[in-house]
Parts: structure tokens; C-alpha cells; sequence
């Protein structure tokens, strides 16, 4: 389980504060991994807070498999682009930084 660089309270983004730049091969790790529509819907639902696992599958895995959306969280999980935490049985993913949202609404108006 990876750890999450931000607080529960508030990210470094939010707070206006990076803790460290990243390169361009980590920023072209995170496009990468959001190169898929699948991992791109469970970004923009993770946009309305934190969700279990279960939840995220039955929102964004129209029948697909549970072990296809973990590996798909996994993915954006790895790459930086969330956070995850074990709270008993499950496990729960929010985004390492909300401001990728506001990312991809531009890139959404573009035409």
C-alpha cells in the first residue's frame, strides 16, 4: 500500500506548496495513466471525495470485473495520481492532488 503524500486535511496543492517539482518522465508517468477513459471516470468521481473501492466499482465499473478496477486504481495509484488507505476490509482512494481536476475540466472546453 502506498502512502500518501498529503495530509487528511489538506493537500499541497490546495495549500498552495510543492514539496518537491517533478520530472518530466514522473509527469509523463501520470499522463500515461490516465490514458485510459476507465481510469479517467475514476479521477473525475474521486473529484466528489474519498471512495471505497466498492463504491468506485459499481459507479465506474460497468460490467467489468472488481479486479479490473483494482488494477486500474492501481495504476493511477502507482503513478502518483491518488492515495489510498485500508480501513478494515476496505480500501479507500481519494486524489494525491485535487487540482488535476481542475486540469481536465480545461481540457474538456477545449475544442
Amino acid at each position: 500500500m502506498s502512502t500518501c503524500p498529503c495530509t487528511k486535511s489538506e493537500t499541497a496543492c490546495e495549500a498552495g506548496e510543492a514539496t518537491t517539482l517533478r520530472s518530466t518522465e514522473e509527469l509523463a508517468a501520470i499522463f500515461k495513466a490516465l490514458g485510459s477513459p476507465v481510469r479517467l471516470r475514476l479521477v473525475e468521481r474521486l473529484a466528489e471525495g474519498e471512495q471505497c473501492v466498492c463504491v468506485l466499482h459499481a459507479d465506474c465499473g460497468a460490467g467489468m470485473d472488481l479486479s479490473t478496477i483494482s488494477n486500474h486504481l492501481a495504476v493511477l495509484r502507482n503513478s502518483g495520481v491518488l492515495c489510498s488507505e485500508k480501513r478494515g476490509k476496505n480500501i479507500y482512494y481519494r486524489l494525491a492532488c485535487p487540482c488535476l481536476v481542475t486540469v481536465l475540466r480545461c481540457l474538456r472546453r477545449q475544442s
